[in-house]
């Protein structure tokens, strides 16, 4: 992945003049937020620190690399005096709680020491600017990226360019699979979020390219506040094992995420932003708080919170576009689980057989079959599962023709206790694979499930 790369030699405020600022919703929305002290946001002990680092941080002109798989357009080169460290197995949840009275800056600070290279800020074009501040006043190297799904706001569009110009770095920008987007909008129309949930849109525009950047890293920084969504992100911990995604070296737990502002509220937020002179994006004056994409956002009402003006004409406990769905708390009800949002179908490709209960059970009666299978046993609602969807579509589609099937059977539910007694289910997802010529499916072994690893698993097999 291509890095982008800001230095410092002193800590000031921007030279940009106040009147600028104004054109750019700042004057505008200090109406609606109240300034508040932000010593405990930015203390001087850190602007020292800031300091000592930006002469060992050099700016960095590097051309283009261009065999980069994931943005071949931004400035790519490592620092001169940067070291990359191996990552130690680490118990997060104490390191989250060491960690919960930190200044967002000290939070930042660690984030990047620890990752280097291997950590990237998610910037969404919204008043997570904030972290690109807070790590530019680290003084160390940093990466931003952030996902343009073709349907922003052309405000968020120009703020891009402000932010990058400004802080002098190349945003790493993530698209979505074209021909999805093709077979989306051709078969359900370009609104269709609004007829049956946003989540479809969501997961081809935002949740696969997120993927597809995540893979490339070991560790994200996120925007993530406690106060932004009461139903989902009230018990976001500042450091945490991603429970829905993976990184470079693929599997559970492969990931981290940083929340920097998890215990920061939004007025103390933007109290820091008009302090630091950082620029926003010109919405925020118009009464946009949370923004996303152009037909999924609106602006609220005073007394409204921020969340409302997102996905408004839906429940407002699910309001998560699949980013953060890890945060979407479970329900144990008679002991199946079943996700609070009505979780969408997962694994839809055109290369994979939705198999029933019977079609199950004639895949184990059968003793010389024409095909060899393998068959992911799977629960839509399990973060672990979704997190593989993109992996086991690729999957399908490069099988396709190959001699070997591949399906997926829902066994949670009233399925549940037959995949445990007659598939070796012990947890979602457990994949099987049936040879062609035995009755006994054999059950994959690893946690690892990229689709080299899985690929990996059949050619063994087949």
């Amino acid at each position: 992945m291509a890095l982008a790369f800001t230095s410092s030699t002193s800590i000031a405020f921007s030279s940009s003049s106040s009147s600028s600022r104004t054109e750019q919703g700042i004057h505008v929305s200090s109406t609606k937020f109240q300034p508040s002290d932000v010593s405990h946001l930015v203390s001087p002990a850190a602007f020292n620190l800031s300091r000592k680092r930006s002469a060992a941080v050099k700016a960095l002109n590097a051309e283009p690399r261009r065999n980069h798989p994931i943005v071949p357009s931004a400035t790519t080169t490592f620092a001169p005096d940067v070291v990359e460290k191996a990552v130690e197995v680490e118990d997060f949840e104490k390191l989250a709680k060491d960690l919960e009275n930190a200044s967002p800056l000290e939070i930042m600070d660690k984030a990047l020491e620890k990752y280097g290279n291997d950590i990237a800020i998610a910037f969404s074009g919204a008043e997570d600017v904030a972290l690109i501040e807070y790590a530019h006043l680290t003084g160390r190297p940093y990466r931003v990226f952030s996902l343009d799904t073709g349907r922003l706001n052309p405000e968020t569009y120009k703020f891009f360019d402000t932010v990058e110009k400004h802080y002098n770095i190349r945003i790493e920008y993530m698209f979505p699979d074209s021909v999805e987007v093709q077979a989306l909008v051709r078969t359900k129309g370009l609104f269709s979020f609004y007829e049956d949930g946003h989540q479809e849109c969501c997961r081809v525009r935002k949740v696969r390219p997120l993927r597809r950047a995540l893979k490339g890293l070991r560790a994200w920084i996120t925007g993530q506040r406690k106060d932004q969504s009461p139903g989902t992100r009230s018990e976001v911990p500042v450091v945490q094992v991603d429970p829905v995604f993976e990184g470079m070296d693929g599997g559970s737990g492969s990931l981290v995420k940083w929340n920097p502002v998890a215990n920061v509220g939004g007025n103390d937020v933007w109290s820091f932003l008009r302090t630091m002179d950082v620029p926003v994006n010109s919405l925020h004056g118009q009464g946009y708080v949370s923004i996303g994409c152009e037909p999924c956002t609106r602006a609220v009402l005073p007394g409204q919170h921020e969340r409302e003006g997102r996905w408004w004409w839906e429940d407002a406990k699910a309001k998560e576009c699949g980013l953060h769905k890890g945060n979407i708390k479970e329900e144990i009800v008679s002991g199946n689980v079943n996700s609070n949002d009505g979780a969408s179908d997962i694994f839809n490709g055109n290369d994979i057989v939705n198999l029933s209960r019977h079609g199950m059970e004639n895949l184990l009666k059968m003793e010389d079959r024409k095909d060899a299978w393998i068959v992911v046993l799977y629960a839509p609602w399990c973060q672990f599962c979704q997190a593989m969807e993109a992996s086991y579509v690729e999957l399908g589609e490069q099988l396709a023709g190959s001699g070997v099937k591949v399906g997926k059977f829902r066994a949670d539910g009233d399925e549940k206790v037959f995949a445990q007694q007659e598939l070796q289910l012990g947890s979602f997802p457990t994949i099987l694979f049936f040879p062609k010529h035995s009755s006994r499916p054999i059950k994959y072994p690893s946690e690892k499930r990229d689709v080299d690893s899985l690929t990996s698993f059949v050619n063994a097999l087949r």
